[in-house]
């Protein structure tokens, strides 16, 4: 199975990866399903990336119907150790305008029913999320959202909704009055299944409206956001391309060993299948007698 070191996830208005060379599409399978669409595997700034429509090519799957565990769980099978999640949300502060970019520090989970965790089974972990995104992988976000000249907010706390429909005025305003800066609706489950993952995840959010607190500015629509995401997704193109070159080769940040205080269940109590299935995740701590992990 060819291996990538970098993933870009595409949200609405983001639906391909333009100056990937040696571009190779991969189909996978995972004990989760299968992925949003086919991954495509290219060469990005010197770095072995993949990309994932996370709507699917044609924008067919609402933000409830991604299958996230798969996936994060295929992403890991090629090997990828950090995500760039590009993300449309609204603006909730009069500061941050729409077509802006944000690199958010901090999630608020208002979602129902979507499947957050790996675990479960006969296994269970818990890990430490109090830091959703990963900071040296967001900090590389900010410097090259910076040289690329997009005007960039460098923190904020993002609302995730379940969506589809958008906010009301009741709900945008409590929003606000919790201290949130922006809303969206695809950040999560994402976020916490890469960190089970131990793969580092940090979100590139473009800015498409007022949400509806703002008096002033127009009722959200569908077609209101995909003008804006138009405007600035070439932008965020161009940050991602930046961030494929200024990564750091190795990795110091905590990401990477998110799991290892966070399994509970003694190895010798876990089911052998659940060791085989999450053998990609878990193996390097509890190792499967058979293996497992991608059929491609």
């Amino acid at each position: 199975m060819a291996q990538a070191e970098l993933a870009i996830i595409g949200g609405s208005g983001f639906y391909q990866m333009e100056g990937l060379s040696d571009r190779q599409e991969v189909r996978c399978r995972t004990p989760f399903g299968d992925p949003s669409d086919v991954i495509v595997l290219g060469t990005l700034g010197g770095r072995r990336v993949a990309f994932l429509h996370r709507h699917g090519i044609g924008h067919r799957l609402l933000p409830s119907e991604v299958p996230s565990q798969a996936n994060i769980y295929a992403l890991k099978t090629l090997g990828v150790e950090r995500i760039v999640a590009i993300n449309a949300v609204g603006s909730l502060r009069k500061q941050i305008a729409p077509r802006d970019l944000a690199v958010p520090d901090q999630l608020i989970d208002q979602t129902r029913g979507r499947a957050g965790t790996f675990f479960g089974r006969g296994l269970v972990a818990h890990i430490s999320f109090a830091d959703p995104f990963c900071p040296v992988l967001r900090q590389v976000l900010l410097e090259c959202a910076r040289k690329a000249g997009a005007t960039v907010h460098p923190k904020g706390t993002c609302v995730v909704m379940e969506g589809p429909q958008f906010s009301t005025k009741a709900e945008s305003n409590l929003y606000r009055s919790q201290g949130a800066d922006l809303v969206g609706m695809t950040s999560l489950p994402e976020a916490k299944l890469a960190r089970e993952a131990e793969i580092c995840y940090a979100s590139l959010c473009c800015v498409t409206d007022y949400d509806v607190w703002h008096e002033s500015y127009g009722t959200v629509s569908a077609e209101m956001i995909l003008a804006n995401l138009a405007l600035n997704s070439k932008t965020a193109e161009k940050v991602v391309a930046l961030a494929a070159q200024g990564l750091p080769r190795g990795r110091d940040c905590a990401c990477g060993g998110a799991l290892s205080d966070a399994l509970v269940t003694p190895p010798h109590l876990v089911p052998a299948e659940i060791k085989k299935e999450l053998a990609p995740i878990v193996g390097k701590y509890m190792p499967s007698p058979s293996g497992g992990g991608n059929d491609g």
